[in-house]
């Protein structure tokens, strides 16, 4: 099964789910993709704890089919299901360093 999530995201151009869960813990990502209702989402998002209003709260991953992060502009934990992202870019927020940032 990790061959084919593989594969999937090599095709999309885009990380593994946990793959996209660790560079979301470290950096500020905008991610592009498909709403239920069809629409296409830019949502810049992070895991980033010093984000989060109440760092006792945190975005659990429940459900393997779901990516739960904070939305930077509504400032509020939202999801986006991982199989419909399009596309990721890393956003620079200042945190000092450069990890992630090889575009």
């Amino acid at each position: 099964m990790s061959q084919v999530q593989d594969t999937v995201a090599d095709l999309k151009g885009i990380p593994t789910r946990d793959k996209l869960i660790e560079l979301l813990r470290k950096e500020v990502v905008e991610v592009t993709f498909t709403k239920l209702d069809g629409d296409e989402r830019v949502m810049p998002c992070t895991l980033v704890e010093s984000f989060f209003p109440d760092p006792k709260k945190d975005a659990t991953q429940k459900n393997e089919k779901v990516v739960a992060v904070w939305a930077i502009e509504s400032k509020g934990f939202r999801s986006f299901r991982y199989d419909r992202v399009k596309s990721i870019k890393v956003l620079p927020y200042g945190n000092g360093g450069d990890e992630g940032n090889e575009d």
